[in-house]
């Protein structure tokens, strides 16, 4: 007989995860032990509750197809940056920024560049495998702290990733919430918006604080002079990402562009950076060492290839099993439904998916866990409450996609890391469009702006403001908080 677990077995699994999870950390062993300890955790629960073993690992098996599309785009994303980097595309985006850029606008200016990628291209992970590495170099060739540029290029990629019709996540989000794709991303405009323009402030106020004060000019000489000894700068290098761009933009699928990109990296380094085939064939796999004589630019441009993305490939694959057996055998289910009884009006319903979202991604290892998870586990309140589903597809999307990100051993938190060079917790602190974002669909729950209701819930309202004598009537699932 099969029985939803209890809330004891559900914090033996959760609690017993995040405390391997600490300490495999804290011991620097690595973090796929974890997520692979806590499948059996799930598993032992499982059994104590009823479910057959062939039933569990058929929802670890397909918890993995969910997110497969990621690890595709994961691996094309490596070999991109490889041949982008050896055939010269990334290296002169940094030179030409150099000499562009003024220190005290280039996080403003890394922000809008970030955006600009992310809404044409529909890909958080290619803008910051791209765009996102280019800025880095640049911001460390002007001395800006890395955690500070990891923020705006963040901010940046997860801003148009967001309001992208090309998105996955946008996509994904939206279909699981019976939303579609448009109305979906009108709902997220009043949201983010204003909180695009409050991070844009805050990064122009810290660039003239940091940029000013940090810029040393003799080392930007110094980088431009290493690159150019390194590679053939030229403008021609810049093609293959207007390429891209423009071909991401006209709505073709992303494996087969950012597969044909790497396929111009290889092109680009045999023919304009004296590369034999072979060895630039190679790089779509493993990035040939670099030695411009300045070590935290080598490091930038020693990144890339397949390769280097195989460890994180592993911890989606583990995350995603980790999320299915979790939906399988009820485990958040129960949590979010503890949660549930505290929810009496827009705004600890907002606060409670974006909770959600965020532990799907803290116990899923992996965004498209939190993404498909959050709405089939919300959904029902919304209805329950009137609320119009577009409400729910915008709260996940905040949950969910704001939040992967910041969990150093989730999809997002092990790829931003690894492709920006920046530890997960070190750039948290500058991901000032998340927190906003959060920050104004939270006040606009509780103060019910832009919650939209369902017709059938605005009827039974009307009344209660026909006639100025009358007395309020109390809806249930209106209040305001």
């Amino acid at each position: 007989m099969v029985r939803m677990p209890t809330m004891l077995e559900t914090v033996l699994v959760l609690g017993g995860f995040l405390a391997l999870a600490f300490a495999f950390t804290e011991l620097k062993i690595e973090i796929h032990l974890a997520i692979y300890g806590g499948w059996f955790l799930a598993i032992g629960v499982g059994k104590m509750t009823g479910h057959k073993y062939k039933d569990m690992e058929k929802a670890i098996t397909q918890g993995v197809s969910n997110g497969m599309d990621a690890i595709i785009i994961l691996l094309a994303v490596g070999a991109l940056v490889g041949t982008w980097i050896s055939g010269g595309v990334v290296p002169s985006l940094i030179y030409y920024g150099l000499k562009v850029i003024h220190p005290s606008i280039f996080l403003l200016a890394t922000l809008i560049i970030c955006s600009l990628t992310s809404i044409a291209t529909g890909t958080s992970w290619g803008t910051a495998g791209t765009a996102g590495i280019a800025m880095m170099g640049i911001g460390a060739g002007l001395g800006i702290p890395a955690p500070m540029t990891a923020g705006a290029v963040l901010s940046g990629a997860y801003f148009g990733d967001k309001l992208s019709p090309l998105s996955d996540s946008t996509i994904l989000t939206a279909s699981m919430s019976n939303v579609d794709l448009m109305d979906h991303i009108k709902s997220l405009l009043p949201v983010s918006i204003p909180a695009y323009i409050l991070t844009a402030l805050a990064f122009t106020v810290a660039g003239f604080n940091v940029g000013s004060s940090n810029a040393d000019m003799g080392q930007v000489t110094t980088v431009l002079q290493g690159i150019d000894s390194m590679f053939n700068i030229g403008l021609v290098c810049l093609l293959p990402m207007v390429l891209v761009v423009g071909l991401l933009a006209l709505r073709m699928p992303s494996i087969p562009v950012i597969s044909f990109g790497a396929v111009l990296g290889i092109i680009w380094g045999i023919a304009f950076q004296d590369l034999a085939p072979v060895e630039a064939l190679g790089t779509a796999w493993a990035q040939i060492p670099k030695n411009t004589g300045l070590v935290f630019i080598d490091n930038i441009l020693g990144r890339g290839g397949m390769s280097s993305m195989l460890w994180s490939v592993g911890i989606i694959i583990l995350g995603l099993g980790f999320g299915g057996l979790l939906d399988h055998i009820g485990i958040l289910k129960v949590l979010t439904a503890k949660v549930e009884k505290c929810i009496r009006g827009g705004g600890s319903l907002t606060a409670t998916t974006i909770g959600t979202g965020f532990l799907g991604n803290l116990f899923g290892s992996a965004m498209y866990v939190s993404l498909i998870l959050t709405p089939k586990i919300m959904g029902g309140k919304y209805d329950q409450l009137g609320y119009q589903r577009r409400v729910l597809s915008r709260n996940t999307e905040i949950g969910g996609t704001l939040t992967a990100g910041m969990v150093p051993w989730s999809d997002n938190g092990i790829f931003m890391a690894g492709i920006l060079g920046v530890a997960t917790l070190q750039y948290v602190p500058y991901m000032w469009l998340s927190f906003a974002c959060i920050g104004l669909t939270t006040l606009y729950g509780y103060s019910n702006k832009f919650m939209w209701r369902t017709e059938e819930a605005a009827e039974v309202e009307a009344p209660a403001f026909t006639t100025a004598t009358a007395e309020p009537v109390q809806v249930h699932g209106s209040s305001t908080e």
